[in-house]
């Protein structure tokens, strides 16, 4: 019988604790035989069913995958990139799939200055520029080909099923199909009429039922040619012919010449834990750098939401995401510190510049060498293998760039590529962008321990460093760990620090005394502060612990 999470209602609940819109008020999921967790139930519960048809983790997390884009358009998609971990049970290791794209080989920053822009645009007018070769679908097909059972055929099909037949929008996703930002993106081009399903030729109302035939008949062709039916057939000659009219530079080739890159995971021990990310490209050495900070504060001896946890993990975050755009870039083209940045000297060097008593007003990256939208999920299976994958179109359906007939929108990764020449992640042809998607997971003592993950821009290492935290300073459980109260650094721009309203006066008072700008944030708008899903498991007894998002429509699915 597949188990959902719960709403707990008591009168004891209802009249002794505050209540917010997104506070769960649910317990975790226990099971045995597998567990799916991610930001929309119809998607959880299909990657279940793939384990109870007799796949495994990984298999389900691909149904998943797929699932989202259609249920989840604006957050990831066939259009975008996806990175994963995956737990080999037999190694006893944690591997790495780089399953992003690069920017066309014709990239070069000359072009986009002579359109009249000093960035690449992520949305409207130059955004083309933006469009970097698709990477999700052969990386779904790469990770079912090495530790899949299943056909990619197999697993397509609900995902198919969905867009040709219909389904009920959600709650927090009708509300972001419908922003103001979302609708100006796809309105832009006649094409994005295709993912404005709307009765009205719009957005979506919360529980109206859609279909999306053009992404529909688009998965079905992916699903019987495979990934080459993607990047060689009539998907890449309409991507490539639609890019080229809008005055980028994404070609035939650039598509034909995509593979994905299996690589060492990296980690950092914080506690007696294994924190695992992927590496550069990705972003998610800025949450071990933070980490290796962490470590040295007695958090567990702080109250999980006083202002001293608060302060030490914020300015802790702020030192690893200084380092971290610095430094990431594309390793197999530039030179990335990747050991040095990660080693426990480095963090005793850096932690001193952390007082305990203000902010730190300059925060710079150190010399480690002495001299946005996104969707998240995470399948366990009885027999251990896990899986934590993230799939994105970067902001809300991307670019907006939908190719025509195919229902697919492009991402908008190319945005963040870097105009200084002298930088490691500046624009050139081939070269993967710097990437915000992360998957994580933790071992113990060689096992499995937890396959989480929290998207949402760069949220995702500040939800990587609160949740890790959460589990092993406070011994939270994986539902637990999500509800709690988070902040968020703006790391691009002010550096202020958001947090919920849940968070109470005295500390955010306290923050402010501590030289930190403090805004509070209720609502929707707690969205921003990621959405993240989290399966623990016993290795004694195989017992899997799953909790989700309860900022997100989703839902942690067991078996």
């Amino acid at each position: 019988m597949i188990q959902f999470t719960r709403k707990v209602w008591t009168n004891i609940h209802l009249w002794s604790i505050p209540l917010s819109y997104f506070q769960s008020r649910r317990s975790a999921i226990v099971a045995r035989k597998g567990a799916v967790a991610t930001s929309q139930p119809l998607a959880a519960i299909a990657g279940l069913q793939i384990i109870k048809d007799g796949g495994n983790a990984v298999d389900a997390a691909v149904a998943t995958a797929a699932v989202l884009n259609v249920v989840e358009p604006m957050s990831t998609g066939i259009g975008g990139d996806m990175f994963a971990l995956i737990w080999d049970k037999s190694e006893r290791k944690v591997i790495a799939l780089n399953g992003s794209g690069r920017q066309a080989a014709a990239a070069n920053v000359n072009d986009v200055q002579k359109a009249g822009f000093d960035s690449i645009p992520n949305n409207l007018e130059g955004s083309q520029f933006a469009v970097s070769v698709p990477g999700t679908v052969h990386g779904w097909e790469t990770a079912l080909n090495t530790y899949g059972r299943m056909s990619l055929k197999e697993v397509l099909k609900p995902a198919i099923d969905y867009a040709l037949k219909g389904y009920a929008v959600s709650e927090v996703i009708a509300h972001n199909w419908g922003s103001i930002e979302t609708l100006n993106k796809l309105n832009y081009r006649p094409s994005g009429q295709e993912l404005l399903p709307g009765k009205f030729g719009g957005a979506p109302e919360y529980g109206e039922v859609v279909t999306l035939p053009e992404l529909g008949r688009t998965l079905q062709i992916i699903a019987e040619g495979g990934s080459d039916a993607f990047y060689k057939g009539e998907i890449a000659k309409k991507t490539a012919e639609f890019i080229q009219s809008e005055g980028g530079w994404l070609t035939e080739t650039d598509l034909a010449n995509h593979h994905s890159d299996w690589d060492e995971a990296i980690n950092i021990n914080y506690r007696g834990v294994d924190i695992w990310e992927c590496p550069p490209n990705g972003q998610g050495i800025a949450a071990l750098i933070a980490l290796n900070l962490a470590e040295g504060f007695e958090i567990a001896s702080m109250g999980a939401q006083s202002a001293d946890r608060y302060h030490f993990l914020i300015e802790s975050m702020r030192q690893g995401y200084a380092d971290a755009f610095q430094y990431v870039a594309d390793p197999r083209v530039a030179e990335v510190p990747i050991g040095p940045l990660l080693s426990k000297d480095y963090a005793n060097h850096q932690r001193a510049h952390i007082s305990n008593l203000s902010t730190n007003p300059n925060v710079s990256y150190g010399d480690p060498m002495g001299g946005a939208d996104t969707v998240y999920l995470t399948a366990v299976d009885e027999e251990g293998t896990a899986c934590s994958l993230i799939n994105s179109l970067f902001n809300g359906f991307g670019t907006g760039l939908v190719v025509p007939t195919l229902g697919m929108a492009l991402q908008n990764r190319g945005s963040l590529f870097s105009f200084d020449p002298n930088h490691p992640n500046y624009l050139e042809g081939s070269k993967r962008p710097f990437q915000t998607i992360i998957p994580a997971m933790a071992t113990r003592e060689d096992e499995i321990w937890l396959s989480f993950g929290v998207m949402g821009g760069f949220m995702q290492p500040q939800g990587h460093l609160q949740v890790a935290s959460n589990m092993i300073d406070y011994t939270m459980d994986s539902q637990q760990a999500l509800d709690a109260p988070r902040f968020k650094v703006e790391v691009e721009s002010s550096q202020d620090v958001l947090v919920e309203e849940d968070l109470s006066s005295d500390t955010v008072n306290e923050l402010e005394k501590r030289g930190h700008t403090v805004r509070v944030v209720s609502g929707y708008d707690r969205g921003t502060f990621g959405g993240g899903q989290v399966i623990s498991r016993n290795p004694e007894t195989g017992v899997l612990t799953a909790g989700s998002e309860p900022r997100k429509d989703g839902a942690a699915v067991g078996w």
